[in-house]
This record gives structure tokens, sequence and C-alpha cells, in this order.
């Protein structure tokens, strides 16, 4: 554990010390090699499922496949900002590759805890470091106010989430994850008890977001800068589903009565977000939209609590996290050329930019889940789990599908297909640099085919 977090903690002196002309460089090949070492934590798994124990750190087969995921995505997003940021002063660069290593430190002893405490704070402390790159380097003049959404949506969700933890550290006496789930089950009868269940659960499905509390989402992505974007939609909702699975241990008898609103929600968010992708003008804001509904199917695999829902729901995070992160990336090379988000002022690109056509196609298609990829595997087993759970689900999860194709190809066909607009006159070619990104976001997930039990999680 200490081999990568150590490392890590090591590139914040190291990005003030390098000087201004190799600060790029050194920031990438560094964290590129943090992220070559934690493919180490993908092959031990030990008899337990626990492995590099400490008694407050420690992996198992479901944090290691998300572990590797943060540690994957920071040179990703060093790679993505480096035209973004190239205008201002090198103190600034400087503050800002810091704010993304200290958000990869936060993110890796959140997903690494052992302890339900130590969770909550690192859970609450990717807070800050997201708050200030989303308002100090969005691109609007709205930042400010999605940054006011996001800050009080997620804390008015987790604050109950603390009070609850309390309450569960006063009746089981530890809040360690090696030892909860042995602990005896609570008794939960009374009203309180229900009301302790929702606690501990709102948070995460804040934080997911779940279809009704998703509105800070949106909102954060359109305005957030390009790394901001990635680090959002690829590891930080997944601390949702991360949490939610952890949690669901204690929560045991309650589930099955309280769990049935939550899973509709979840559904029909699904449709819901989808015919809102459909009908927009905001290319990020598609994009945005479309996590709500991938997540909401996650939502929905982990309440429903078999071993098929929770690895569905794992393997479709990790797919979901490299695919979004991906089309982010794309959203930002046409914002780069044209200046605008709005994709009737930009389509038609793939008359000018054939090669980022293809990257657009396999992102695309990986976003509807196409075949051997892992989101349609994923998205396979939540739905045979949810159709085991009651077959009316069929109508929601059909449904949600064949919206999410619609808008994925409608995104794509709108964007590169169709006539250049008469105002493009010219447009900076593409460089290698956006070429090596997206084969870094699209070549991890087309290997995973080949050995999809790396992200199987308990059920491997």
């Amino acid at each position: 554990m200490l081999k990568i977090l150590l490392p890590t903690i090591m590139l914040v002196p190291t990005i003030w010390a390098v000087p201004a002309k190799h600060l790029w460089s050194t920031a990438l090949s560094y964290s590129l090699l943090i992220s070559l070492t934690s493919l180490t934590w993908l092959k031990s798994s030990a008899e337990s499922g626990w492995s590099f124990l400490s008694p407050y750190m420690a992996t198992d087969p479901l944090s290691t496949p998300l572990l590797a995921l943060t540690c994957w995505l920071l040179p990703l997003m060093i790679l993505a900002s480096q035209n973004h940021t190239a205008s201002e002063p090198s103190s600034r660069q400087r503050t800002y590759i810091t704010l993304l290593t200290s958000l990869q430190i936060f993110l890796i002893m959140a997903f690494g805890a052992t302890e339900m405490i130590m969770f909550y704070i690192m859970f609450e402390a990717t807070l800050i470091p997201t708050l200030v790159i989303i308002t100090r380097w969005g691109n609007q003049t709205e930042r400010l106010n999605a940054g006011t959404y996001f800050l009080f949506y997620t804390l008015a969700g987790s604050l109950p989430l603390l009070v609850a933890l309390l309450l569960l550290q006063n009746s089981t006496g530890t809040l360690s994850l090696l030892t909860l789930q042995y602990a005896p089950s609570l008794q939960l009868s009374s009203f309180a008890d229900k009301l302790w269940w929702a606690g501990c659960l709102l948070a995460f499905l804040v934080k997911m977001p779940l279809y009704g509390a998703h509105l800070w989402l949106p909102k954060a992505h359109v305005e957030a800068p390009i790394a901001g974007s990635m680090v959002l939609a690829a590891v930080l909702l997944k601390l949702g589903g991360y949490g939610m699975m952890r949690m669901m241990i204690m929560l045991e008898p309650l589930t099955k009565e309280l769990s049935y609103p939550f899973i509709i929600f979840a559904l029909w968010g699904v449709i819901m977000t989808g015919s809102i992708c459909l009908r927009q003008t905001d290319l990020k804001s598609l994009i945005a939209y479309s996590s709500v509904s991938h997540m909401g199917l996650v939502a929905a695999g982990i309440l429903i609590q078999t071993p098929w829902g929770f690895t569905g729901a794992l393997i479709l995070m990790i797919a979901h996290g490299l695919t979004s992160s991906a089309l982010f990336c794309l959203a930002n090379t046409n914002y780069e050329r044209t200046h605008s988000r709005t994709m009737v002022l930009a389509r038609g690109l793939q008359m000018v930019l054939p090669l980022m056509t293809a990257w657009w196609f396999i992102a695309s298609l990986a976003n509807l889940a196409l075949p051997p990829l892992p989101n349609l595997m994923g998205e396979l087993m939540i739905i045979t789990s949810l159709l085991h759970w009651s077959w009316w689900t069929i109508a929601l999860t059909g449904a949600g599908t064949l919206i999410t194709a619609g808008y994925s190809l409608y995104m794509f066909l709108m964007t590169q297909r169709g006539p250049l607009p008469a105002h493009i006159m010219s447009l900076d070619p593409t460089h290698s640099r956006e070429h090596l990104l997206l084969a870094l976001h699209l070549l991890p997930l087309i290997l995973l085919i080949t050995k999809p039990e790396l992200i199987w999680g308990w059920t491997a």
C-alpha cells in the first residue's frame, strides 16, 4: 500500500521543486510510473480476500480495481490539462497539478481504508480539491454556482452518514471493515432504525448520484475544467457505489423492505436522464446526464444485493469510468478548437479531424455497451439480477438501454457527420498528445475483455 501512497505524496514536493520547463513532463512520467506500479495490486489475492494488510489500510478484490483506476487517471488528467493551463503562470500550473495529486492521495486512502471513519473523512476530503478546481479553473462564470451546488448537496447528504456511523460504533463496538462482517447482525425493527438505514445510504446515493439528488452533477461537470470533469466522472462517482457496497453488509435485515423505492428511483432515473440526453444541446451536459443514467443501473444492481448484482455494478463502474472520461476528453478537444460546447455549432468534424472521429466512434460505441466490451458485461449482469428480482423491471431496463443507444448515436452523428458549418474556417490539427490520451483510456477498456476476472470483485 505504502509503495504507491508514499510516491504519490512525494509527487507534491517534486512538482514545486522541478524547473518550470520540465514541469509537465516530470509530473506525467512520475505519475505514469506510479500508475504502472499500482497494477501489481490486481495480481495478489490472498485466501481471506484481504491483502497488503495493516491496521488502517488494506485492499481486497472490491477495492483493487477502483484503486488501479484512480492511479491510472492522474497521468491522463495531467496529459489532458496541458493545453488548458498553458497560458497561466507556472505557480498556478504547479498549484493545479498539486490539487490533482492531493485528490489522488485522498482517493487512495478512501478506497484503501479499513476503518469506516477514515473512509468517511477521506470521502469528505475529496470535496476540497475538486471544489477548488471547479471554482478556480472552470470556463464560465456559473462555476461558482456549480461549486456551491456540488458542496452543499454532498455535505447535506453525508452529515447523516457521520451520525449513523457513530451510532454503529456505539452498538457494535467497532467500525473496522475486517471485523464488522463477523459482528452479530443488528436487530433493526423500530422507526429510528429505518431512519438510520436511510442515513447510511443517503450520502452514497447523493454522490452516485441517484435520480432526484442528481442536480449538482450536470452543473459541476459542465463548469469544471477538463481534469475536473474527468476525475468527477471516472472516480468520484464511484466513491458512492463503493461506499454502498461496504455499508450493505451491516444493513442486512432492513434492506429487503426499504430498498424498493430506491431501486425504482434508480431505474426511473435511467429512463428520465436518457430522455434528457436525447434533447440536449450542450455536449458536456449530455455526457454528464449519461453518467447519471449509468450510475442509476449501478445503484439498482447494488441495492438488490445478489453476487451478480454486485459484480455487474463493479464491472460497470470501472468500464463507465474509462468510457465517460474518454468522452469528456473528446468533448474537450472539440471545445479547445471551436470554443463552443453547443453541438449545432460544431458538427461535421469528420471532414476536418478524421482520426478524432475514429476515437469518437469507439467511445460512443463503448458508451452504448457494444458486445464484447466490459460495459455490456456489467449491464447484462445487472439486468439479469434485476430480472431475477422482478420481471417487471424489463420494461424500465429495456427502455433505458434503447434510449442509451439512441443518445450515444445522436451524439456521434451530431458532432462528426453532416456538412461542416460555414463559420468553421480553420481548426488546429490534432496533436499526438490527444491521441495518446485517448489510447490510454480505451486500450485498458479493450484489454479488459480478455481478462474480466480482474474486475469481478468478490465473485472472482
